[in-house]
C-alpha cells in the first residue's frame, strides 16, 4: 500500500481561487434577485472541510481551528500557554529557595558591593565555637552601650538560628562605619576588630566573656638579641610582646614549615650593625632572633603574598604554591620546649581569588569542629567541601591535597602522613604524646590566613560550665551550648515564625496558580476538539475569532463579546467570514455558560441584505475595471501623440503615474490632482517654461473619466482638477517672472564669460610665470578659489551659486586694525628649468596675479586700485643684505637651479625674496596662528595612531607620517592591522589625555607595560608621562610609533588599574574615619 501524499496537506488555496466562483454568485443574485442554501453555504464557506494541518489559523475557512494553541509540548511567549517555569517568575520571588536546607548546614552572609573582606573574617569568628560563646555571654546592659557587640551578637545568633540561607550584614557593617564599596584588606580587618572587641569587652563582668579575645588569640614573642663575644642577652631580650597572628613570609619559601623557619631564624648583626653590648661597653658581634614564648588557643598565620616592587614603585601579589599540613605540632617550635602538647589541628583557610593585591575576591574555607566537615563561605552562598578543605578529590589547579611530602620537623618524630588521592599512607613512630596522626599536606597559591586550633582546647571548653542570667535563655541544640538574650531569641523565633509562613503562602499561592491554569488548559482543549460542525444541516453558531483568540491565549478571558462581526442590520454580514468560527451547539452551550456576553448569532442570521448590497458592488466594479481599461488605452495613444483629438491639458507627469497604477474595482486617492502642477498660484495655466509644467492634450472622452475620479475621492478640492481647454492662456504674470528669470541668468552667463576671457589663466588655475623685478599684487587664495567657482558654474544650478564678496571688503580684512600690515604671508615660490611660479595647490595665504587681472578685479568685483596690496620678487644678496621686514626667503630646491641661464645663474649666489606694500604683521601672524593652534590642540574624542616597532629603530615610511603635518580634512584608515614590522592600532584620545593615559592604553592594546615603553613622534622622544598631548603637540590623526625595551617584567595591567582606582580614592588610608580606627571603643546608640 502505498503512503498517502501530504505534500499539499497544509498548502493554501489562492485567494483567486474562490473569488471568481464568490464573484459569479453574486452577480447571479444581482440579476435573479434570489439567494439559495447553497449560495449562502458558498459565500460564507459552510462547506470548506474541517482543517487539521495548518501551522496557523486559517482566515479564510471558518471551519479551522488550527494554530489557537500550540501543539501539546508547545509553549508561548506569554498568556495561558506561557511556560512553568515563567508562570511562576510572575508571582515574585520564591522565599524558599532562600530557606537554610537542613540546620547542619551553615548560614551565608550578604556582600554589599565588596565586603568579602569581611564577611570571611565574620564567618572564621563565628564558626570558632569558644568565641561565639563568649559573645553570646556578654550581658543585655553591656550591649546596649556597645553597638558594635550588640550587632556582632546579633549577627552570630541569626547565623545560628535563622531558618535564612544567608544574614544581612548591613547592620553590621554600617555600625562599623565601613565603606561596603571599597575593597580592604581582611587581616588588617581582623587585627583592628579584635583590637576594638578586646576594648568593648572590657566592660563586661563575665569573665569568660570579658577575656575571649586574649584567651583564644593572644600569644606572645620575644625579640632576642645575644652578644657573640659573653654570650649574654640584652636587657630587652627578656620582654615579651604579645601577638594575635604571626605574619610568615612567602616569596622563596615553599611550605609552612620553610616559613616558621624563616620567621624564628637567627640574624647575624655585624660591620655596621654591630650591637652594643652592655656587658663588654663596646660594640661588638651579635646575633637576633624571635622567640616563642606561648601560643594560643587559636593560631593564626598571616601569609605575605603582598610585596613591594621597588623597580615599578608598585605592589604584586605573589601567586607561588605554598604547602601547609593539617596537623601541626608547635612543641618544638617554642623557645622553652613543654611537656603540655602543642598539636594544632587546620580550621580554616582564607582565599584571596585574583592576582592584582588591592582588588579580588576572598573566600574562607572553614571547619565545622562539631561534624568534621569543612564548608566554603563565598558571601552569600555556603557549599559542603566533604573531609578536606578543598573539597573531595578536586582538581583545582590553585589549591589542592598533595602526594606526600616532608612533614613539619618538630613533628616528624611523631607522625608521617599526606593525602594521595584518597588514600592515606601513615607511617607510625613511638611518641610521649601522640601515638598515631594523621598528617595531610595541602597547597594553595591563594592562601592567605590559616587559622589552627589547639586540638584539646574544644574539649576542655566543653566541660566549662556556662554562666546564665536572668535575662538570657539557655539554648542546647547539639551544636551549641550557650546562652541568648531573652528578647533576641524570641525575636529571631518571631522572625523565622513570618519567613516561614511566607513560604507557606508562596507555596499555596504558587499551587493555585498552577491548579487555575491546568483547569483553564483544559476547558479550552475540551471545547476546541468539540467546536468542529460535522455537517452542513447540523445547527451552529458564530464567534468572533478575535475574542476566541483571546478566550484561547488568557488566563481569564473576557466576555463572550461578537459585536465585531455583526453587520449594521443586526446579522451576520459574508465580508466577515475571515473574521469569525462556526462552532457545534454542543461547544457553543460549553462556552456561553461559563463566558456569557453576545450577541448569539447562528446559522439563520446571515444578512441577505448585505448580500444584495455586495453584488450591485461587484457589478459596479465589473464596469469600472472595463471602463479605465479602455481609457489606459487612450492615454497611452496620447502621450505616444498619436492622438489628434486632445482638447484638454493634464500633466505628463501626473498621466504617466496614473497609467503605472494597478487597475483597481474603484478611485483610490491617487487619481486625484490631475492638473495641479500645471495650475499657476493665480489659478491659470502655467507656462510650460516653469519647472515640472509639462503637459499634454487628451481626448474629452479621457478626461471626463479622469475628472469623475478625482472628484469622487476628493469632492472638496475641486482647485486640483482645474479644467484648462487647448485654447487656454498661459498665466500672464508668471510669464513674466519667467522671462525676468532667463533674462538675468542670460546676463551672468555673458558677465562670467566676459571674466573668464579676461583673466583665462586664473579660471582655468594654470600657474601664472613670474619674474623678478616686477609688480605684481597679491588677493587671498579663499577669495580667487571661491571666484573661480562662481565664473566656471553652468545648467540650472548657475543661479544657485555663492557669489563672491566684494574686493574691497576682503582687502580690508587681511590687514591688521592695530598696525595695518598683512595678516596673512604670500604663498612659497619654486623655481624650476629657469621659471619661477607659485606653489601649486596652496591651503591658504596670498596668491599672486598681474597688474592688469588686478585693475580688472577691481572694476569687476568693486575693489579700489590703492588698496590693493602690491609686491615685487628680488634677489638678496648672500651677505645677509636685507631688503624689508617684511621680506620672506623662499625654499628653492637644489635640482631646480642646474638649468644654466640669467635666472638660475644668479639665484646661485644668491636666494628669491618677497617684498611686500604694506608689510607683513609678523606680532599678530604670531598671535593668530598661536590661537589657531590653540583651538586645533582643544580636540576631543579624536584618533591618533600607534605602531609597535619590533626593532631599534622604525621603518622611514612610519619616520614620514610621524613627521606630517596636521590636516583635519585628510582620510585615513581606522582599522588596526599588522605590518611588516610591527602592529598599528588607532586610540581615541582628547587633548587633555596625559602621556601616563595614553601608555595605559598601550599597554592594554599590546601587552607592554609601561614602563618598558620608548614613543616618539617622528625622531623626537615622548617621555614626560606628567604632560598632555595638547602640551607635546601631538594632534589628530598624528602616527607614534612605540618600541618595548623589555628593561623590567611584564605584569598583569589589572594591577596598574586597580592601584590607580585605590590611590584616586584614598584607600591608602585603609580603614581611618571608622570605629575600628577610633581610641573610642564604641559609640552608645
Amino acid at each position: 500500500m502505498s503512503r498517502p501524499s501530504t505534500r499539499s496537506k497544509n498548502k493554501r488555496n489562492k485567494q483567486g481561487d474562490n473569488g471568481d466562483t464568490t464573484s459569479e454568485i453574486l452577480r447571479k443574485i444581482h440579476a435573479t434577485g434570489e439567494i439559495t442554501n447553497q449560495d449562502i453555504n458558498t459565500l460564507y464557506k459552510n462547506s470548506k472541510p474541517v482543517c487539521q494541518g495548518c501551522r496557523v489559523n486559517t482566515k479564510d475557512n471558518p471551519n479551522c481551528f488550527c494554530g489557537l494553541i500550540p501543539p501539546p509540548n508547545g509553549s508561548r511567549k506569554s498568556g495561558l500557554w506561557q511556560k512553568t517555569s515563567e508562570i511562576l517568575q510572575n508571582l515574585g520571588p520564591d522565599p524558599s529557595q532562600d530557606l537554610r536546607s537542613s540546620d547542619d548546614c551553615p548560614a551565608g552572609l550578604t556582600n554589599l558591593g565588596a565586603t568579602c573582606y569581611a564577611n570571611s573574617i565574620l564567618q572564621c569568628l563565628y564558626m570558632n565555637k569558644p568565641f561565639r560563646e563568649g559573645i553570646f555571654l556578654v550581658e543585655p546592659d553591656v550591649l546596649e552601650q556597645q553597638p558594635v557587640l550588640n550587632q556582632l551578637s546579633r549577627l552570630f545568633a541569626l547565623l545560628h538560628l535563622s531558618k535564612m540561607a544567608f544574614i544581612d550584614s548591613s547592620p553590621f557593617v554600617k555600625t562599623l562605619e565601613l565603606d561596603n564599596g571599597v575593597q580592604q584588606d581582611s587581616h588588617e580587618f581582623l587585627t583592628l576588630l579584635l583590637s576594638l572587641l578586646e576594648r568593648c569587652l572590657s566592660h563586661s563582668k563575665i569573665l569568660k566573656a570579658k577575656a575571649i579575645v586574649q584567651d583564644l588569640f593572644r600569644g606572645s614573642v620575644s625579640h632576642v638579641t645575644r652578644c657573640s663575644k659573653c654570650g649574654k642577652d640584652s636587657e630587652a631580650s627578656s620582654k615579651m610582646e604579645d601577638f594575635y597572628e604571626l605574619e610568615l613570609n612567602v616569596k622563596g619559601l615553599k611550605s609552612l614549615d620553610e616559613s616558621l623557619d624563616d620567621y624564628l631564624s637567627v640574624e647575624e648583626l655585624q660591620g655596621d650593625n654591630q650591637y652594643f653590648c652592655e656587658s663588654c661597653k663596646t660594640r661588638v658581634d651579635a646575633t637576633r632572633s624571635i622567640k616563642l614564648r606561648t601560643l594560643p588557643t587559636v593560631l593564626n598565620f598571616q601569609l605575605k603574598r603582598c610585596v613591594f616592587l621597588p623597580k615599578t614603585t608598585t605592589k604584586k601579589k605573589i601567586t607561588s604554591a605554598f604547602m601547609f599540613p593539617g596537623v601541626l605540632d608547635m612543641r618544638q617550635r617554642l623557645s622553652e620546649p613543654s611537656q603540655i602538647e602543642s598539636i594544632y589541628d587546620l580550621s580554616a583557610v582564607l582565599i584571596h581569588k585574583g592576582t592584582a593585591v588591592n582588588s579580588g575576591h576572598y573566600v574562607a574555607h572553614i571547619k565545622d569542629e562539631k561534624t568534621g566537615q569543612w564548608w566554603e563561605f563565598d558571601d552569600e552562598h555556603v557549599s559542603n567541601l566533604g573531609t578536606h578543605p578543598f573539597g573531595e578529590g578536586t582538581s583545582s589547579s590553585n589549591s589542592k591535597p598533595l602526594k606526600p611530602e616532608a612533614v613539619n620537623p618538630s613533628c616528624s618524630e611523631q607522625m608521617n602522613g599526606v593525602s594521595n588521592g584518597d588514600k592515606m599512607d601513615i607511617d607510625h613512630q613511638p611518641s610521649d604524646s601522640v601515638t598515631s596522626c594523621d598528617v595531610e599536606t595541602f597547597s594553595s597559591s591563594d592562601a592567605y590566613m590559616l587559622m589552627y586550633n589547639l586540638r584539646h582546647s574544644w574539649k576542655d571548653n566543653g566541660k566549662t560550665h556556662v554562666e546564665c542570667n536572668a535575662n538570657n535563655m539557655k539554648i542546647e541544640d547539639g551544636s551549641f551550648s550557650g546562652s541568648l538574650p531573652f528578647n533576641l531569641c524570641e525575636e529571631i523565633k518571631s522572625s523565622n515564625a513570618l519567613y516561614l509562613e511566607s513560604c507557606r503562602k508562596y507555596t499555596f499561592k504558587k499551587e493555585e496558580e498552577m491548579s487555575c491554569i491546568k483547569e483553564r488548559r483544559q476547558e479550552v482543549r475540551s471545547i476546541l476538539s468539540e467546536a468542529p460542525v460535522r455537517s452542513l444541516e447540523e445547527p451552529f453558531f458564530w464567534v468572533s475569532t478575535d475574542w476566541l483568540r483571546q478566550w484561547a491565549d488568557h488566563i481569564t478571558p473576557p466576555v463572550l463579546d461578537n459585536s465585531s462581526i455583526q453587520c449594521m442590520h443586526g446579522k451576520v454580514p459574508a465580508s466577515k467570514v475571515g473574521s469569525m468560527k462556526r462552532f457545534s451547539a454542543e461547544a457553543w452551550t460549553k462556552l456561553f455558560s461559563k463566558h456569557n456576553g453576545g450577541p448569539i448569532l447562528t446559522n439563520d442570521d446571515s444578512c441577505t441584505i448585505c448580500l444584495i448590497d455586495g453584488a450591485r458592488d461587484v457589478v459596479s466594479a465589473d464596469s469600472y475595471r472595463d471602463r479605465r481599461i479602455l481609457m489606459k488605452q487612450v492615454a497611452e495613444d496620447a502621450i505616444a501623440g498619436r492622438c489628434s483629438d486632445g482638447t484638454y491639458y493634464v500633466s505628463r507627469s501626473w498621466l504617466q503615474q496614473w497609467l503605472k497604477r494597478k487597475i483597481l474595482d474603484a478611485p483610490s486617492e491617487a487619481d486625484a490632482g490631475p492638473t495641479v502642477s500645471i495650475r499657476c498660484p493665480h489659478g491659470q495655466l502655467l507656462p510650460e517654461q516653469a519647472p515640472g509644467a509639462k503637459r499634454l492634450l487628451i481626448p474629452e472622452i479621457l478626461w471626463l473619466f479622469i475628472y469623475q475620479d478625482a472628484l469622487t475621492v476628493k469632492p472638496a478640492e475641486d482647485l486640483g482638477c482645474s479644467t484648462f481647454l487647448s485654447d487656454s492662456l498661459q498665466c500672464s504674470e508668471c510669464s513674466d517672472e519667467l522671462s525676468e528669470v532667463a533674462c538675468m541668468e542670460d546676463s551672468l552667463r555673458l558677465v562670467r564669460e566676459k571674466q573668464r576671457q579676461t583673466h583665462d589663466k586664473l579660471a582655468a588655475g594654470k600657474s601664472i610665470p613670474l619674474s623678478l623685478h616686477c609688480k605684481y599684487y597679491l588677493i587671498p587664495y579663499s577669495w580667487l578659489s571661491k571666484w573661480r567657482t562662481y565664473i566656471n558654474a553652468a545648467g540650472r544650478n548657475i543661479s544657485s551659486v555663492e557669489k563672491p564678496e566684494t574686493l574691497d571688503g576682503i582687502m580690508d580684512l587681511i590687514k591688521c586694525e592695530k598696525h595695518s600690515r598683512l595678516l596673512e604671508r604670500p604663498v612659497d615660490l619654486v623655481c624650476k628649468r629657469g621659471l619661477i611660479s607659485q606653489k601649486s595647490s596652496p591651503v591658504d595665504g596670498l596668491v599672486f596675479i598681474t597688474e592688469s587681472d588686478w585693475k580688472s578685479f577691481c572694476e569687476e568685483w568693486r575693489g579700489i586700485e590703492e588698496k590693493g596690496v602690491s609686491a615685487e620678487i628680488k634677489l638678496s644678496n648672500t651677505e645677509g643684505n636685507n631688503l624689508a621686514e617684511s621680506s620672506d626667503d623662499m625654499q628653492i630646491c637644489e635640482e631646480d637651479l642646474s638649468t644654466p641661464n640669467l635666472v638660475n645663474s644668479e639665484v646661485d649666489s644668491r636666494s628669491l625674496v618677497i617684498r611686500t606694500f604694506p608689510e607683513i604683521c609678523e606680532d599678530c601672524i604670531g598671535e593668530k596662528e598661536s590661537r589657531e593652534l590653540m583651538r586645533k590642540l582643544e580636540y576631543c574624542n579624536e584618533d591618533i595612531y600607534v605602531y609597535l616597532v619590533h626593532g631599534k629603530e622604525a621603518p622611514k615610511y612610519i619616520l614620514q607620517a610621524s613627521e606630517t603635518s596636521f590636516d583635519p580634512d585628510r582620510r585615513v584608515s581606522k582599522r588596526s592591522r599588522k605590518t611588516n614590522t610591527g602592529d598599528q592600532i588607532s586610540l581615541k584620545v582628547s587633548g587633555s589625555t596625559s602621556i601616563y593615559q595614553l601608555k595605559m592604553m598601550i599597554w592594554e592594546s599590546f601587552g607592554v607595560v609601561k614602563e618598558n615603553q620608548i614613543l616618539h613622534k617622528g625622531t623626537r622622544i615622548i617621555d614626560s608621562e606628567c604632560a598632555t598631548l595638547a602640551d607635546l603637540n601631538i594632534f589628530p590623526g598624528d602616527k607614534l610609533w612605540v618600541t618595548d625595551s623589555e628593561v623590567h617584567e611584564n605584569r598583569d595591567i589589572a594591577d596598574e588599574l586597580s592601584d590607580q582606582k585605590m590611590d584616586v580614592q584614598h584607600t591608602e588610608e585603609g580603614f581611618r574615619g571608622t570605629l575600628l580606627t577610633t581610641n573610642i571603643s564604641s559609640q552608645v546608640v
